[in-house]
C-alpha cells in the first residue's frame, strides 16, 4: 500500500507508511493499518482522510543546488539540506540521484518514479565541470577516457575535454553515465589529481544554463522528452527500463 501512494506521486513511502499507520488511509471503506498490504490501485477504492485518491500532477523541476546543502530529507546534524532551500508550490518531490555537499549544480526533482529510475539507472549522461590541483597530462586524461578502477570496481569510459590548464591547476568538462559515489572527484583521484571544485552543468541535454545559485525551474514537457530519449539512444538498459522510457515519452507526443 505504501509503495503505491509512492508511485502516486502522493508522497514518499516512509510518509505513505506513517499515515495508514496513523489511520488515514481506508480501502473500500475500511481502514487500512498495514503499509504492506497489497493492493491493486486501479482495481480498488482507495481515499485518504476520506478524500477518493487522485494521482498527483506530474512534476519535474530543475534545482541549482549551492554548495554546502544536503541531498537528503532532514539532517541529524542540522546541517541545510536541499529541502531548505528548494521553492515550489508545497508538491511532494524527491532528488533524482543526488550530488555530495560542496559540489554545486543541476539536480532534478520530480515525483515521478519511473522518470527518476531511468534518469539514475539508463545511462543518461551527466555533465561536471572540475577543478583540479595540478597540470593534468595528456595521459591521464586518456586514462580517464578509458576507465579507472576504484575500489567498487571500474568505471566505463568518461568522455574528457580539457578546458584550461596551468602548472597549479586543470579544469576539466567530464561526461560520465554511471552513478557511483561521489564518482568525478574519485576518478580524478584515481589519476592523482584531487578536486577542488565540481558543478554539475548537464543531465543529458539539459544543461544548467543561466539558472541562479538556489532557483528552480520547471521542465518543459520537451526537456523530460529529451531526457528520457538520450537514455534510449545509449540502448545501456534492461528491457523494462526502455519500455518505461517509451511509455514516457510517449505521454508527450
Amino acid at each position: 500500500m505504501a509503495r503505491v501512494l509512492s508511485k502516486l506521486g502522493i508522497a514518499s513511502r516512509t510518509e505513505a507508511a506513517e499515515w495508514i499507520r496513523a489511520g488515514r488511509v481506508s480501502v473500500a471503506g475500511r481502514v487500512v493499518r498495514d503499509p504492506e498490504r497489497p493492493t491493486a490501485a486501479s482495481g480498488e477504492e482507495i481515499r485518504i482522510d476520506g478524500g477518493r485518491l487522485a494521482t498527483a500532477r506530474r512534476v519535474y523541476r530543475a534545482f541549482h543546488k549551492p554548495s554546502g546543502v544536503l541531498t537528503t530529507r532532514a539532517d541529524p546534524r542540522g546541517r541545510p539540506t536541499v529541502y531548505d532551500r528548494l521553492p515550489g508550490d508545497g508538491t511532494w518531490v524527491f532528488p533524482v540521484g543526488r550530488l555530495d555537499g560542496p559540489t554545486t549544480g543541476l539536480l532534478l526533482f520530480t515525483n515521478d518514479s519511473a522518470f527518476s529510475e531511468i534518469v539514475t539507472a539508463g545511462g543518461v549522461p551527466k555533465t561536471y565541470e572540475a577543478r583540479v590541483k595540478g597540470r593534468m597530462t595528456d595521459e591521464a586524461m586518456e586514462a580517464l577516457r578509458r576507465g579507472v578502477s576504484l575500489d567498487d570496481g571500474p568505471t566505463a569510459p568518461a568522455e574528457v575535454e580539457i578546458l584550461s590548464r596551468t602548472g597549479s591547476y586543470t579544469t576539466l568538462r567530464l561526461t560520465i553515465r554511471e552513478g557511483k559515489n561521489r564518482q568525478v572527484r574519485r576518478m580524478c583521484r584515481a589519476v592523482g589529481h584531487e578536486v577542488v571544485k565540481l558543478v554539475r552543468v548537464a543531465i543529458g541535454p539539459v544543461g544548467l544554463g543561466d539558472l541562479p545559485e538556489g532557483a528552480a525551474r520547471e521542465l518543459s514537457p520537451a526537456e523530460v522528452q529529451r531526457i528520457l530519449s538520450s537514455a534510449r539512444r545509449r540502448g545501456q538498459k534492461s528491457g523494462s527500463a526502455r519500455g518505461r522510457s517509451k511509455a514516457r515519452e510517449e505521454r508527450w507526443t
